[in-house]
């Protein structure tokens, strides 16, 4: 089994991360669990962590389209922990039992789930079904605007009001923003005609000719059901596309009816369905 090497990245070190998923990222949907918006979202924390993993036979060696100036050792894969799941995207040609075996350090009791990655013993969740929608760039309508930093309060109080629970704030906005994901960022926002905010949507640019994605997309309990949700999918999904998206992809819970039914009024199609892999029980 080719030996590799896990390195743990700060968000200073983030932009390697990046430009490595990036050379990954397909034109139609996402590959492996990872997509260049997913770490983009992780950075709305100041203490986030990134893991790499690199050949460790491969120093000297190196692909081209990746900046390795601090790194001559060519990535495998990239892993993110996200609640108790790990969550993986591995080169096209990686060994991924390679990239497992050292992903069992990860593995302490209350991480029980792998999206993109087989862990050797764990079984697919059958139950856990996530679906991979996609948009195919097309002329639309829509009262979206873009977000600006006078629009930064109402785009926290969209997220919050729709995820219960969650504890974005102001901070974490201006963090992401100033984060070296910063520039993939392109976020849509649309008001009520009385000019409250109304439902919001961020996109993130995986690279010209390369796949888009949403993430994450909210509308405040108090105006759903008037098609404020869809302007705002399709607004981010438009700016991704003015700068050379080839596509736009989301992914929700397959139980997420709503969500799906939104996505699908938008124009998306389902382009797959993934299982997320999981601990056996005792």
């Amino acid at each position: 089994m080719p030996p590799v090497l896990r390195r743990t990245l700060s968000p200073i070190e983030a932009p390697r991360v990046l430009r490595t998923l990036s050379v990954w990222t397909p034109a139609d949907a996402p590959a492996g669990s990872l997509h260049p918006g997913d770490v983009g979202w992780l950075l709305r924390h100041a203490d986030a962590t990134v893991h790499l993993w690199v050949d460790a036979r491969g120093v000297g060696r190196t692909d081209p389209r990746i900046d390795t100036r601090h790194d001559s050792a060519a990535p495998v894969a990239v892993g993110i922990l996200h609640g108790r799941v790990l969550r993986v995207t591995a080169a096209p040609d990686a060994d991924r039992g390679a990239v497992a075996a050292d992903a069992e350090e990860l593995l302490v009791p209350g991480i029980d789930r792998s999206d993109g990655l087989p862990i050797p013993g764990w079984q697919p969740d059958q139950k856990d079904r996530w679906l991979v929608l996609s948009w195919t760039p097309k002329p639309v309508t829509t009262r979206a605007q873009p977000v600006g930093d006078p629009d930064a309060a109402d785009r926290v109080l969209i997220h919050r009001s729709a995820f219960t629970g969650s504890k974005f704030a102001l901070k974490h906005w201006e963090t992401m923003r100033s984060s070296p994901a910063g520039h993939l960022i392109v976020e849509a926002l649309v008001r009520t005609p009385d000019g409250d905010p109304a439902s919001a949507a961020t996109g993130w640019f995986g690279g010209a000719g390369r796949c888009g994605l949403l993430k994450p997309v909210g509308t405040h309990p108090d105006h759903r059901g008037h098609g404020y949700g869809r302007d705002a999918v399709l607004g981010a999904c438009a700016a991704l596309a003015d700068r050379g998206a080839s596509a736009v992809a989301v992914l929700t819970p397959a139980s997420n009816e709503a969500a799906v039914a939104l996505y699908r009024s938008a124009g998306f199609t389902v382009v797959r369905e993934n299982h997320r892999w999981k601990r056996p029980r005792p």
